[in-house]
């Protein structure tokens, strides 16, 4: 059975005693759900937070890698580095790293094949543009990313792969893909799958959305059955906000 998976990214938001404060926050919420939770703090509060939440059932996860082991490479994280704090999942190619740091098909295989490589799960995310939308090519560019860059690997590797659909157009815009619009992608997303690697890997894997989920959306997202939970931007710097989406469950 697919697990459901709530994905707080917290992008380059709090400073360490505000990442402090959240958690706290956190921990008194009462989870209701059976969902998987996960946050992602920026680099530099990754350790605090892990070890905050050390002997709690929420995860810390890392927003980034490279796929180098280690090098020249200035500002970078290795997957090593993270797995050497207690770091085991990650995500990567998410839209903004796509859109500001030129991240490529290409070099997210890389990533891809580099975390799987440190036995890091890998939260990966894809979606289309604004213009991709209108001109009803959406499934094509979905498709194209996602054979890109995961194609390559053994069917094996799933296991440690969380798919992340997010329409760029509506993250942080305010704008939201309608449920049905978002099933229907979901279920492209585990056909593509099944065409590659068979139903029972195709049914396997989770596929979270990703685009201005909040406690008024979340539950009517989240029934859809090929929607397996969400990969949350704004809503997961407020602890009730955060765990009203876990429980919508």
């Amino acid at each position: 059975m697919r697990k459901h998976i709530v994905a707080g990214n917290w992008k380059m938001n709090n400073d360490l005693p505000q990442t402090e404060l959240l958690l706290t926050e956190l921990l008194k919420q009462n989870q209701t759900s059976d969902a998987e939770v996960m946050i992602a703090p920026t680099f530099t509060n990754l350790w605090q937070a892990f070890e905050s939440l050390r002997q709690e059932s929420i995860e810390v996860i890392a927003q980034n890698m490279h796929f180098a082991e280690n090098g020249a490479y200035t500002g970078e994280i290795s997957a090593s580095m993270l797995k050497s704090i207690g770091i085991k999942t990650v995500i990567l190619g998410h839209s903004e790293r796509r859109a500001y740091y030129n991240e490529t098909d290409e070099s997210l295989a890389k990533k891809v094949d580099a975390a799987l490589a440190n036995d890091m799960r890998t939260i990966f995310c894809f979606g289309e543009e604004l213009q991709d939308r209108k001109s009803e090519n959406h499934e094509a560019v979905v498709e194209s990313q996602i054979k890109n860059a995961l194609f390559h690997l053994e069917a094996d590797a799933f296991k440690n792969i969380v798919l992340a659909y997010e329409p760029v157009w509506a993250i942080g815009t305010g704008e939201t893909a309608s449920p049905e619009q978002a099933q229907d992608m979901h279920a492209f997303i585990r056909k593509t799958l099944a065409d590659k690697y068979g139903n029972d890997v195709a049914d396997s894997v989770s596929i979270l959305y990703g685009g201005s989920v909040k406690p008024g959306n979340a539950k009517e997202i989240f029934g859809k059955p090929d929607v397996d939970g969400g990969l949350i931007g704004g809503a997961s710097l407020n602890a009730e906000d955060f765990y009203a989406i876990v429980n919508a469950f």
